[in-house]
């Protein structure tokens, strides 16, 4: 099966798989965080979603990659060359994401297992207030998660992360304030407004190209 008839493929299951749940191509779009564009090529055959956003098709759609790229006409045994090496594919990038959540779930865990410590260790000193290293953890584990997606090239999450980022700072400055010299200096989180706005600004501004790919 060569190319061209794989995406014409892929592109008529994917239309069949959304009409059967009730999707509009806006609607699949939204939800896949691409434009109805994108979708609307896909179907036409005219491009084809890369393996992580197949797999999140598939999961959309309450189904297997390989139902997704497979022709509904053919026999097993025939599936083309192309569909199988593809199918292999995906299963290897499934497995290097689910590689990539037990690394990001692990290094969430050390980051609050070190909160933890410096908690019971802050504690037995009898140093008071030791419990506010959970605050820093807060902006600490948006900041590791937001490194290693980085470095992986996955930047879905780091609108959301880099907003923890700042609203975790925000919270834990105003709570150490607080608790430490009495201030509560509520204004201070009206500084997140302009900067939540900026994020928002800045990552909106890179969608469009984003999607059009």
């Amino acid at each position: 099966m060569d190319t061209e008839k794989l995406k014409y493929i892929i592109g008529k299951n994917i239309a069949a798989y959304r009409k059967r749940c009730g999707l509009t191509q806006a609607g699949l779009a939204d939800k896949l965080n691409y434009s109805d564009k994108a979708v609307s090529k896909w179907e036409r055959g005219e491009s084809t979603p890369d393996i992580i956003t197949l797999a999140q098709l598939a999961e959309q759609f309450g189904i297997t990659v390989d139902e997704l790229i497979r022709d509904p006409n053919a026999l097993p045994e025939n599936t083309g060359a192309v569909q199988q090496a593809m199918g292999r594919v995906v299963e290897r990038t499934l497995k290097r994401k689910a590689d990539k959540n037990i690394i990001l779930g692990l290094s969430s865990i050390l980051v609050w297992f070190v909160a933890l410590f410096l908690y019971v260790v802050l504690s037995g000193l009898e140093l008071a207030n030791s419990w506010l290293a959970f605050f820093y953890a807060i902006p600490t584990n948006a900041i590791v998660l937001l490194s290693l997606r980085s470095a992986w090239h996955d930047f879905r999450w780091n609108r959301a992360l880099i907003s923890a980022i700042m609203w975790g700072t925000l919270l834990s400055v105003y709570t150490t304030l607080a608790v430490l010299a009495g201030i509560h200096y509520w204004k201070m989180f009206l500084l997140g407004i302009p900067g939540q706005i900026a994020i928002l600004l800045w990552f909106r501004m890179f969608v469009p190209v984003r999607k059009q790919e």
